[in-house]
């Protein structure tokens, strides 16, 4: 057993200690703005008309009620955004109509309009102004459903609703199965989940007549939402200043643009900043949520105790629009053990909820939690302990990981050592 050399509190630097959070005062005071709090001068406020079907085509889209209303001063749709229906860059073509639907809606909250009006309440009651007239067409809302060919199919790009698979292959899996005493093969579910950040999305957009654009947004990018904003509106990114506002959590979730391109769009059509905060359920409904998950692995290990292959199908839920964290899932899943042969085979799934985003170790969490569950489950069948399985098959300095990386130093066995020495 390696020595170990622990440190009393008081040779910590910063553990133990009690730093001043700079930010604090600000807090406890009111004095920090978060992005509902900015008031401009001339400002008019927006509200977003979403769909009430997970799947659906848009026949026609009315604005005419609402447009004569007293109070609404603009109303933006797919057509006002730069990017049209048969652009030949198909990721470019999603970002487009998840900003606000083209040609299908395809998941409940997908955004259909925009409306800016003088006040809150008079954008609400103008949003059921807007007629649209649906072709409702059948939904599926899990991975094992969307990829039966009888499932309905959301994007002709994809057949069985899968957007992309990918493999990583390690060693000869069939060898490594035959050289085990013991295999265990399980499968497991995970749902969709939500950050559950306190502060709801908001965005204030001002979109000046010498075709300068400031955003006030709360993100955990400024530079990353000012160019995709830049993209969906067609203007070069350095026309938009993005003024990061204080982030009331975001966890992952707030990594993209679901609101900044329709404030601007509103702002470009009416000359005076327009500010939209999204509601609970809004955010709930539509934004991005952590992927719901299908695994199915298969591992084996000697009578030893020595790991000898590992083998997975993955399933990640991306929601409406491709771009699921199974490619993260998959990296982490086996990368904690030394296993000379690995397959893993993953799969990208479009169905009808809401597109999926990051939210802490995108993607891991789900790919851990399944080949946890197997380690512990082959330890207890071989009477080994957790820890002494782990230090045995733990990957080190020079291990090979599915996706062909080699290992630097990594410290996996020398922290599963401290912890079986700590009492």
């Amino acid at each position: 057993m390696a020595s170990h050399t622990v440190l009393s509190n008081n040779e910590y630097k910063i553990v133990g200690t009690r730093p001043i959070r700079h930010d604090g005062y600000d807090k406890v005071t009111g004095k920090a703005q978060y992005g509902a709090d900015l008031h401009l001068p001339g400002i008019i406020y927006g509200k977003i008309l979403r769909s009430p079907h997970a799947h659906a085509k848009l026949l026609s889209i009315d604005t005419t009620k609402a447009l004569a209303h007293p109070d609404v001063r603009a109303i933006v749709t797919s057509k006002d955004l730069p990017l049209i229906e048969g652009n030949s860059v198909l990721g470019e073509q999603h970002s487009h109509d998840r900003i606000l639907a083209n040609d299908k809606v395809l998941y409940k909250g997908h955004p259909i309009a925009g409306i800016a009006a003088t006040s809150i309440h008079s954008a609400e009651e103008a949003l059921a102004l807007i007629q649209v007239e649906y072709e409702v067409l059948p939904s599926v809302v899990d991975v094992e459903e969307a990829m039966k060919p009888e499932a309905p199919r959301l994007h002709k790009a994809y057949e069985n609703n899968v957007a992309e698979r990918d493999q990583f292959q390690l060693g000869d899996i069939k060898k490594g199965f035959a050289e085990a005493d013991l295999i265990v093969e399980r499968e497991f579910r995970t749902k969709m989940v939500h950050q559950g950040y306190i502060e709801p999305h908001t965005a204030t957009a001002w979109w000046t007549p010498n075709g300068k654009i400031t955003l006030w947004s709360s993100s955990q990018g400024h530079f990353q939402i000012g160019e995709e904003t830049a993209k969906l509106i067609g203007v070069p990114s350095s026309q938009i200043k993005v003024v990061p506002m204080e982030i009331g959590g975001g966890f992952g979730g707030k990594t993209l643009v679901y609101i900044e391109p329709v404030a601007a769009l509103l702002s470009r059509k009416t000359g005076v900043p327009v500010k939209i905060s999204m509601s609970r359920a809004e955010v709930l409904e539509a934004t991005g949520p952590t992927s719901g998950t299908y695994i199915k692995l298969k591992m084996g290990a000697t009578r030893e105790g020595r790991l000898t292959a590992a083998e997975a199908h993955m399933m990640y839920d991306a929601g409406a629009y491709p771009g699921s964290s199974v490619g993260a899932g998959a990296q982490c899943l086996f990368s904690p053990y030394n296993i000379e042969n690995i397959h893993i085979e993953t799969y990208d799934v479009v169905d009808n909820m809401p597109k999926t985003a990051a939210y802490r170790a995108p993607g891991a969490p789900a790919a851990a939690f399944a080949s946890e569950q197997v380690i512990d489950e082959i330890c207890k069948a071989l009477g080994i302990d957790l820890l002494d399985f782990r230090i045995v098959n733990g990957a080190k300095e020079g291990t090979r990981r599915a996706n062909g990386i080699i290992n630097p130093r990594i410290g996996a066995i020398e922290t599963a050592e401290a912890a079986k020495a700590h009492n």
